[in-house]
């Protein structure tokens, strides 16, 4: 037997039913006996939505008001109600199982499977399982029109059915003609069999996508170039809340098929989690599906989603070790990510702190300790549990302590291991290790404001593709009022554009026109506030503070010399800061375009303005891009004098000796030069080296040789 039912919500209606996030508010339903082509009764129940604010389309259609809405049964009561009357209907039939049938996928995977994931309470086995109407119509009529264009007046049409849906309540009249298609369907002429029907998840698999014995398989494969994933069935899922796991993004996607092991969480450069996943669907249609989710909630969070690649996938879920592998081969295992433990932990002591109420899968087996490559420990761990029960258990654990060490636990995923144990420890450090060579530094023909006059606007909700040229066509005939080399990008840890702006305008009144005139002025899909300020909170922001309401919050630096109005003093030379003169260019300043330069020429000089060098001096989140010209995109070569003068000069920075450096991780963000100095207190430094690394003005090298009168803000 067939269940026909078909459902409306308080939103948009058709191709678009469900997309909006709208709740249901009318199922009609009917039961159909194949063998017999006997049906029962047409059953039609409103459903009392927590919104009452229907859609005017909805209204046009439907007919439905908020009162009478209001009288309605909830939801989770209708839904029994409904499986309460099938049963009646099927037994009367004389038949005693049954799938539903609806008109295409959105009503059970799009409305009803989300809704009640929201609302917390699980569906019947019924609603796992449908035939697609559409799909079967097409089957047996194979020059109709297109899946996605079907729709149950052209079916009828087709079969030269009654379309007067007037005729009818909103609701029965779809019913009774689904009805009447399933028997032309059913003729002689047709005989149609219903065989394979549409089937949701019922939970979402994790594991590795990919399984052990496919290892050296996928490794040829990459190297051969070869694409393993199919483009057409991946999303990038942004701004999940840091603490979702590959599970609560499975719910979010509740109703739609995620392949196994499709959920990988993105980490950003330290680790953690960035608030983006990518998701791998079992093929194209349920990739769309999920495309209509697109600023659906989670909790109070709007999630936004769009298309990725195959290629992206295999870079965050792809990668993978022997040890990783096997670790990662026991099938439907709960994976915990511990953080925070003792460098001297060993096994034992993990399988002792979770305690014999949660056992790990295969003891130690199903521990996996992250290690950076020299094998020194991370104090990161991976643990494999056999159920939902021991992961709680063990869950309940976070934050308590190990040694002397209290231990973070958190929920993690198959991608989240391969990325932490290949990608991030086993592949090229995060920060470069020291070049020879120093770069040259030619003084800059510029410099960035730092007074009060506000002569300078910035630019806040850029999209993060918007690149420089973008913004000088958002400004339109202002581009030629901004000084040169005065626009600045603000990026994120990442190196990635954090969606502000900064622009240095020529007078006080020019960024007053254009903050007028700009402001939530759209570019892209998204509207761009514009606000005047001065140089000095440019800066403020530029080295990590914040601007808003309250006024200006500075960087979280606590030394003077480091906070922006003390680089006005160094204005002398341009110079960069010991630790950025460690690194090469490209470490610190992420290249837009390469200047050209002829064969026979010099190497290429790239001018390092004093103040944007240092700028990168940042402790936060926030990193400047180096400032560009309205009509110069990217750095500016150094004449070739400049670069003889260069080549010529008598005072050649070098580094110390071998041994004589230090690189200290896991400073708190607040230190500044006084504790480490303090950190290092009986031991003998110095500080007179530093006059060889840099070229310094008086006041410069007067504050470095005299380290014990810095004061702390």
């Amino acid at each position: 037997s067939l269940v026909v039912l078909f459902g409306a919500t308080a939103g948009a209606y058709g191709a678009k039913l469900g997309s909006d996030e709208r709740e249901l508010i009318l199922l009609v339903w009917q039961v159909v006996d194949l063998h017999s082509k006997k049906v029962g009764t047409l059953h039609k129940s409103l459903v009392k939505a927590d919104n009452l604010d229907l859609s005017d389309q909805c209204r046009e259609v439907s007919g439905l008001t908020p009162e009478g809405l209001g009288k309605a049964e909830p939801l989770d009561r209708v839904l029994q109600q409904f499986s309460q009357l099938v049963s009646s209907d099927l037994k009367v039939l004389g038949r005693s199982s049954y799938t539903l049938c609806s008109d295409g996928q959105l009503l059970i995977r799009q409305v009803l499977h989300p809704e009640t994931s929201k609302k917390n309470f699980l569906l019947s086995d019924c609603f796992y399982s449908f035939y697609d109407l559409r799909k079967e119509f097409h089957t047996c009529y194979p020059s109709s029109a297109a899946v996605k264009d079907q729709t149950i007046k052209t079916m009828a049409e087709y079969l030269g059915l009654g379309t007067d849906e007037t005729e009818e309540d909103f609701g029965v009249w779809q019913v009774k003609t689904m009805v009447a298609i399933i028997f032309s369907m059913l003729s002689e002429s047709c005989n149609h069999i219903f065989t394979e029907p549409e089937t949701v998840k019922y939970k979402y698999e994790t594991g590795p996508w990919l399984k052990l014995t496919a290892f050296f398989s996928f490794f040829f494969l990459c190297s051969s170039k070869s694409e393993t994933v199919d483009s057409e069935t991946v999303i990038r899922a942004r701004g999940l809340p840091w603490q979702s796991s590959d599970q609560d993004i499975a719910r979010f996607f509740k109703g739609l098929n995620i392949a196994k092991g499709g959920v990988a969480l993105c980490l950003n450069a330290q680790g953690r989690r960035n608030g983006e996943a990518l998701v791998r669907f079992v093929n194209s249609e349920q990739r769309d599906l999920a495309l209509e989710r697109h600023k659906h909630h989670m909790g109070s969070r709007y999630i936004e989603v769009y298309k990725a690649t195959g290629e992206e996938f295999l870079k965050i879920a792809g990668g993978t070790s022997n040890e990783v592998a096997q670790f990662l081969s026991k099938e439907n295992q709960v994976i915990i990510r511990m953080r925070g433990l003792p460098f001297t932990a060993t096994q034992e002591d993990v399988l002792g702190f979770l305690g014999p109420e949660c056992p790990v899968t295969g003891g130690k087996e199903g521990l996996l300790f992250v290690k950076y490559p020299d094998g020194r420990p991370t104090g990161d761990a991976f643990v494999l549990f056999s159920c939902e029960e021991y992961a709680q258990n063990a869950l309940k654990k976070h934050k308590e302590i190990l040694g002397k060490r209290y231990i973070e636990l958190f929920r993690s995923t198959a991608a989240e291991v391969q990325q932490v144990v290949l990608n991030r420890y086993m592949s090229t450090p995060l920060i470069p290790t020291l070049p020879t060579p120093i770069i040259p530094v030619i003084p800059p023909p510029y410099t960035i404001a730092t007074g009060s006059i506000r002569d300078c606007v910035r630019l806040r909700g850029l999209p993060y593709t918007a690149g420089i040229d973008d913004i000088l066509e958002f400004m339109g005939d202002a581009t030629a009022d901004i000084k040169p080399h005065g626009v600045h990008m603000v990026l994120n840890q990442q190196g990635r554009p954090s969606g502000d702006a900064f622009i240095q305008m020529k007078s006080a009144d020019k960024a007053f026109l254009v903050a007028q005139k700009c402001h939530k002025k759209m570019m892209k899909d998204r509207y761009v506030e514009v606000f005047q300020c001065s140089g000095e909170e440019m800066n403020f922001v530029l080295m990590g503070g914040t601007l808003n309401r309250s006024g200006l919050s500075p960087p979280p630096c606590k030394l003077p010399c480091l906070s922006p109005p003390a680089y006005a003093a160094f204005q002398t030379a341009a110079v960069i800061p010991a630790e950025a003169a460690l690194y090469q260019p490209q470490a610190l300043l992420p290249t837009t375009r390469t200047p050209q330069a002829s064969a026979a020429a010099s190497p290429t000089v790239t001018y390092y303005p004093a103040q944007a060098a240092q700028l990168y001096m940042n402790y936060t989140a926030y990193y400047p891009s180096p400032p560009v010209s309205p009509t110069t995109v990217g750095y500016i070569a150094a004449p070739p004098g400049a670069v003889a003068a260069a080549a010529t000069a008598t005072h050649t920075p070098i580094l110390p000796q071998p041994g004589a450096l230090v690189r200290m991780q896991g400073l708190p963000y607040n230190t500044g030069m006084k504790e480490i100095l303090s950190f290092f207190q009986g031991y003998q430094y110095a500080p007179d080296d530093y006059n060889g690394l840099i070229q310094l003005s008086d006041q410069a090298r007067s504050v470095l040789q005299a380290p014990k009168e810095w004061v702390c803000l």
